[in-house]
């Protein structure tokens, strides 16, 4: 990598083998909490990903056909796409390798 190179974001292979090694472990409510979180923030990140393929299925492209209800998160999807392009792709294939880390890596409490 070079000097001007940005580190990859994502981590998903070093949490996952942490998490096998015992290395990562977090407590069940908070593990609980993530999870939920990357799952619905992966939610968000598959409606983008289908939204910028419909937008590209498009003739030209044109925003303007779409229904009305659409424009906006089209708009909204296709800009972070161009922004980042690939990274949509990329957290859709490497946030489920953090929900399973954190579900190894989930400690049951006392009593649980």
């Amino acid at each position: 990598m070079g000097a001007n190179d940005v580190p990859e974001p994502f981590a998903g292979d070093l949490f996952m083998s942490l998490a096998s090694q015992g290395r990562l472990v977090i407590d069940a409510v908070r593990a609980d909490e993530m999870i939920a979180d990357l799952d619905r923030t992966l939610d968000l990140i598959n409606t983008r990903l289908r939204l910028v393929q419909i937008w590209r299925q498009l003739p030209e492209a044109a925003v303007d056909q779409l229904p009305a209800e659409l424009t906006q998160p089209v708009v909204d999807a296709v800009f972070v796409d161009q922004l980042a392009p690939g990274q949509l792709e990329r957290a859709a294939h490497e946030l489920p390798k953090y929900i399973q880390a954190l579900q190894v890596a989930r400690r049951l409490g006392p009593g649980e």
